[in-house]
């Protein structure tokens, strides 16, 4: 099954904490959502429409690659708190961000934080095709940085390795980022979030040739589920736990936060179970059973939303893409029904989405029903989008491709996760969600 991608969060790497205990920890750190959209910036509604038409095609690109197939814990350690910059006013980019340090001494990076995705990878010096203004990481410039060797285990699990110099070489792979494609040599260097624990021997790519400018311009480190990825190499001090909570993306406050550990989660969350896809191991499932509008059911045939991973059929949850997509029958069901709870005259088309008013309306909520079950229910802030220098308000979802692996998938994506939070327990298989205003 061809790979899919998605947009993102950024973290930034602060200063470097190690403690060579095994017990598992817990750190907090704040997140601001990036202003890709700005509808209530004031600016005309044929360049908000344009915001919206590129932001809905970023949201494309990445679900057209997201990244395919290829117990018990001792509590223990704290809880820290990150102030975070929007990632639109700091980088241009539509992603959450935070601060952090990688290698010895620390160098300061603002790296994308993609739950989609597993590898980490940060631009170095000498990179072609990395932007020419953004800070880079210098591994001759670390006392601990190491490159990792062909035939060692690290190189067999990063996507398409390759060793072009001949066995014990530096491990080298290739990747597709939504709408472009790297090189990078694996490496590993001490890695930090601010006020947490480092992980000594932090494996990920240093990038050398970029083609295309979807690549976040100072890196990513990856959440997703894979061997590489930041739950996996930091395992035995967060026992493969995180949450996070994301602002409205209206806000310029740091409110939002990522939570590491099972310390300082909910202790009253509503959970359901994580699910697994083979073809797609990195990304987080879960089994939508049913879809309400207004309060009222939705007729969606059960084989619209049924979990199936030989056809790529199911629901992911994701923090990178914006706004949520839906299989075309699953969409066109939600905006009918949306449309006749509204009772108001469409307007054309606008941005790519196709439910758009420029009269004042009242909004229905939308839930998303998951196994449990376990009912998360939508207000107007997570429904729509709106431009009050053009009076217009859009669904802020939109149907996905037609055809294709992906046209079975349902994204649930960051703007209707917005004011939740939303809790990833892979440990014990479990996905939790609970009301949490994180926008003040």
């Amino acid at each position: 099954m061809p790979p899919l991608r998605l947009p993102v969060l950024v973290i930034v790497l602060l200063s470097t904490f190690w403690a060579p205990s095994t017990a598992v920890r817990s750190s907090t750190l704040h997140l601001a959502r990036s202003h890709s959209v700005s509808p209530d910036a004031g600016a005309p509604i044929t360049a908000w429409a344009a915001s919206l038409a590129a932001q809905s095609a970023a949201d494309a690109a990445r679900v057209a690659t997201l990244a395919a197939g290829s117990g018990n814990t001792k509590k223990g350690g704290r809880r820290s708190f990150v102030p975070i910059a929007p990632g639109r006013q700091i980088l241009s980019i539509p992603n959450y961000v935070a601060r952090a340090r990688l290698g010895t001494p620390a160098q300061t990076l603002l790296v994308a934080i993609d739950p989609s995705n597993d590898a980490a990878w940060v631009p170095c010096g000498g990179c072609t095709g990395c932007a020419p203004s953004a800070p880079s990481f210098a591994p001759t410039l670390s006392s601990t940085y190491r490159p990792v060797r062909c035939g060692s285990p690290e190189c067999a699990q990063v996507p398409s390795p390759s060793c072009p110099g001949g066995a014990g070489a530096s491990c080298a792979f290739n990747l597709t980022y939504a709408a472009s494609t790297f090189q990078a040599l694996l490496g590993q260097d001490s890695l930090a979030l601010e006020n947490s624990v480092a992980a000594a021997s932090y494996t990920f790519g240093c990038l050398h040739v970029v083609t295309g400018s979807s690549v976040p311009p100072q890196g990513l480190v990856g959440f997703g589920r894979g061997p590489l990825s930041f739950l996996s190499q930091t395992k035995d001090v967060y026992g493969s736990v995180f949450s996070y909570c994301l602002p409205s993306y209206k806000s310029s406050n740091f409110s939002g936060t990522l939570r590491l550990g099972p310390i300082g989660q909910p202790k009253r969350i509503k959970a359901t179970p994580l699910l697994s896809n083979p073809h797609r191991p990195s990304l987080y499932y879960v089994n939508m059973i049913g879809i309400r509008v207004g309060g009222k059911p939705v007729p969606v045939p059960a084989s619209a939303l049924a979990f199936d991973p030989a056809s790529g059929r199911g629901t992911i949850l994701d923090a990178g893409t914006m706004f949520t997509r839906l299989s075309a029958p699953v969409y066109a069901a939600v905006r009918d029904a949306f449309r006749r709870r509204v009772r108001a005259p469409v307007a054309g088309p606008l941005g790519g989405f196709d439910t758009c008013y420029n009269v004042t309306v009242a909004v229905p909520t939308i839930s998303f029903t998951f196994a449990g079950p376990v009912a998360v229910t939508l207000p107007e802030e997570n429904v729509v989008i709106r431009s009050s220098s053009g009076g217009v308000a859009c669904l802020a979802m939109a149907a996905g491709p037609a055809d294709g692996v992906d046209a079975a998938l349902n994204v649930v994506a960051s703007m209707q996760q917005q004011n939740h939070r939303v809790l990833f327990d892979v440990a014990n298989g479990l996905v939790g969600f609970s009301r949490e205003l994180c926008t003040v």
